[in-house]
């Protein structure tokens, strides 16, 4: 319940304070006097959007704070804060907090009835939910939704592996086309340097068979053979060792020489008596090159590492096997999460059937109450829906209201067919006698909801309200006076210009100055003696009507109490 509010610099409020009563707080003015800013106010505190458009030109910030008890007894105090660009912050008894924290606590002590909120009466996706919290489903629709949760995300699961599975297939036949194409040129380490030699030596075979000929010969074979020259040449050391045995020591390295020049010459002798140069060979040798090579441009660059993909490829082929059994466990899941929303939303659907007329005719007795007699009502269903993709966290239904307010009249959508005074009064029934009640410590705040009603409809909107805030705190913005007549508290906002600045205050009325007001909200303009006379009968006969019921309730706690 909202004690006490204040706010600095706040639209053209300079600064304004507002003490709030138990009961029916009348909020009245002139049009354009600020009314709604101070609603405006309220939303702040309950975590609404901030613009740097709220802040009062000139000044750094706007400040909104509220002094409210809580159903315990425990006063908190809220305040929000608004710069001049834009920046908030949020407070709680003093102690900065998040906008999320703030609004919260603020959903706990205020509820916000705006002039426009009949508006979402025009979106029939709106009256499920309206049903659901008449039904109090609050808890059966948690479970739709938590179900709801469960089976996307598994159908996403489902998705994303689907997706990797048409690609995988597509790799999977990439893989086994290049694990075929390496397989099948059985390549082997160091193949490729080896058939490089052989090409160089095939490829020169008739220089290698001159050479190798030529230096066989000079070698060994050919006259003044360097063999036979170098026997010779050992002879002769040998002499020159025994005249001087400086020369033994040469003589010692005969052998090695002659080993490795034997060794040399049977080296050349193979050349020396033919290369196989066949052009067959050759082709074939350069054939496998080739084949090499791309295996080597595909996969390399170099063999070694062709051979090494090789293997990667035979492991990441063995995974491929795997992938579809994790495919099937997922559909089972999808399945079953699946079945698993159908049941709860069916129950929830079977339920909300249940509950629709009661919903109906409840709403048309509080219509009654509000001066539309004649009006009928009723939830209407679409079948359930069989598909899939409009099911939604909210379960499988589609309803909207339907509605006639004169005799002889089809129903037909609310959304479609209401006028705006009949849509505020559906609003407020809904909200007075449909909403289930909450704790008594809110404060509920109806800014203009009885927007497009008058004359009796409008005396019955304010015994209506007059009998809500017997459980709640209320505040009502009102431009009607048979309203205004039957708030507990009037409060009258003023607009004035002062040094030339435009500046609203507000003041509560007494007795004498609610019926001038009244007279005023009367006529519009000019109070004359007679429209004072009317506005003091109007509070007049309120107040007996209000003694009246006082009187009937008594009366009936006696009869119940004997």
């Amino acid at each position: 319940m909202i004690r006490f509010l204040s706010i600095r610099n706040l639209a053209v409020i300079d600064h304004l304070e507002l003490e709030l009563y138990a009961g029916l707080n009348v909020l009245t003015g002139e049009t354009g006097a600020g009314k709604s800013i101070v609603v405006s106010a309220l939303a702040l505190l309950r975590g609404g959007r901030a613009s740097s458009d709220l802040v009062r030109t000139g000044a750094d910030k706007a400040v909104v704070s509220a002094a409210a008890e809580t159903h315990d007894g425990h006063e908190r105090v809220l305040r929000r804060e608004v710069s001049a660009h834009g920046r908030s912050r949020a407070f709680i008894d003093d102690r900065l907090v998040s906008t999320s924290s703030l609004r919260e606590l603020g959903a706990e002590l205020l509820d916000l009835h705006g002039q426009h909120e009949h508006q979402a009466l025009l979106d029939p996706s709106s009256h499920l939910d309206l049903l659901d919290r008449y039904a109090d489903l609050g808890t059966i629709r948690d479970e739709v939704r938590a179900r709801f949760t469960t089976w996307r995300q598994a159908s996403g699961g489902l998705d994303r592996v689907r997706t990797h599975t048409a690609n995988r297939e597509e790799r999977a036949d990439m893989v086994t086309f290049q694990l075929r194409e390496i397989d099948d040129a059985e390549a082997s380490q160091g193949e490729d340097d080896a058939l490089a030699a052989q090409q160089q030596i095939l490829a020169n075979a008739d220089r290698l068979h001159r050479l190798a000929g030529e230096s066989y010969a000079e070698l060994y074979d050919g006259d003044g053979a360097a063999l036979d020259t170098l026997a010779r040449v050992w002879k002769r050391v040998e002499e020159l060792a025994s005249l001087d045995p400086a020369f033994t020591a040469h003589l010692d390295a005969q052998g090695a020489i002659a080993s490795q020049l034997e060794e040399l010459a049977y080296a050349l002798r193979p050349y020396a008596s033919g290369v196989d140069s066949s052009p067959e060979r050759l082709q074939a040798v350069e054939d496998r090159l080739a084949r090499l090579e791309r295996l080597k441009q595909r996969y390399g660059p170099t063999l070694n590492e062709v051979i090494s993909r090789r293997e990667q490829l035979r492991l990441e082929a063995a995974q491929f096997d795997s992938g579809t059994e994790r495919e099937e466990e997922l559909r089972a899941q999808v399945a079953a999460t699946r079945d698993a929303y159908l049941d709860v939303a069916t129950a929830l659907s079977t339920q909300r059937r249940s509950h629709a007329t009661m919903l109906a005719r409840t709403l048309e007795r509080g219509l009654a109450d509000l001066a539309m007699e004649q009006t009928r009502f009723e939830v209407v269903f679409d079948e359930p829906a069989p598909d899939e993709a409009r099911w939604t966290d909210r379960g499988i239904d589609q309803a909207e209201f339907y509605f006639s307010a004169n005799p002889g009249e089809d129903l037909r959508p609310l959304a479609r067919v209401a006028s705006g005074g009949e849509l505020s009064r559906v609003m407020l029934a809904l909200r007075t006698t449909v909403t289930p009640p909450e704790t008594s410590d809110k404060t509920l705040v109806f800014d203009e909801v009885d927007a497009g009603i008058g004359g009796a409809a409008a005396g019955k909107i304010g015994a209506k309200m007059r009998g809500l805030a017997e459980r709640y705190q209320v505040l009502c913005v009102t431009h009607l006076p048979q309203i205004a007549a039957y708030g507990t508290s009037h409060h009258l906002v003023i607009k004035s210009v002062r040094n030339g600045r435009t500046a609203t205050d507000v003041k509560r009325l007494d007795e004498g100055a609610r019926a001038s007001e009244i007279a005023r909200m009367m006529s519009g303009n000019r109070v004359s003696s007679t429209l004072l006379q009317s506005a003091r009968e109007l509070l007049s006969a309120v107040g007996e009507q209000k003694a009246n019921t006082f009187r009937q309730t008594e009366k009936l706690d006696r009869e119940r109490r004997k």
